[in-house]
């Protein structure tokens, strides 16, 4: 069995338990191991929405924690193959480094490395509402092969509960990597209309 590489980037936007759900699927899958790296302000929003030690939580589920700074890190290479990258929550900082190639930081030249060698790059943009420069930074990351993904809700499914909700959203975002024959998020079966 080959081992599937991923790439999980975690800047400073709100959305640090779509972030954990995420690794935990990830380590979860038998052939898969997880890269992570984390910007300064992520591990403050962490601390912040998931107390002390959440990223050292987030650590221990992945195989190797690279530094933000490290632009000379194994990911900040296309010889370093990968099944895809994530960025969970993407800030409109990365976002706008990773639309224009500012590569400043580990996380942005990782995302960059995945662009020019085509891989799968998932950004979760993360702002509420959006201004015409946040709109433009998304679609010139989705003109170059990247997938934005709001993390919204679905609330066709009527979760009960934030878990349900962080559950599906994190399933979504895995799933788009293609790295199992079966979806982990349910499948829509259609409505029953009476």
């Amino acid at each position: 069995m080959s081992v599937k590489r991923v790439v999980l980037g975690v800047s400073g936007a709100s959305g640090a338990p779509i972030s954990m759900r995420i690794a935990e699927l990830l380590a979860g899958l038998a052939d898969v191991e997880t890269h992570l790296v984390v910007s300064a302000a992520a591990e403050r929003t962490f601390a912040h929405e998931l107390g002390e030690g959440a990223v050292a939580r987030l650590e221990a589920l992945s195989v190797r924690r690279h530094a933000i700074g490290d632009i000379g890190a194994a990911i900040a290479s296309g010889s370093f193959r990968t099944a895809g990258m994530i960025v969970a929550p993407c800030s409109m900082r990365s976002l706008s480094g990773i639309a224009t190639g500012l590569a400043d930081t580990l996380l942005i030249r990782a995302a960059d490395v995945h662009l020019k060698e085509r891989r799968p790059l998932v950004l979760l943009a993360r702002e509420t509402p959006l201004h015409l420069g946040h709109l433009r930074n998304m679609v010139a990351v989705t003109e170059m092969g990247a997938i934005v993904m709001p993390p919204v809700p679905a609330f066709y499914r009527r979760p009960e509960t934030v878990d349900a909700i962080v559950d599906h959203i994190a399933a979504r975002t895995v799933d788009l990597l293609r790295l199992t024959v079966e979806p982990l998020a349910s499948e829509w079966s259609g409505e029953v209309l009476f």
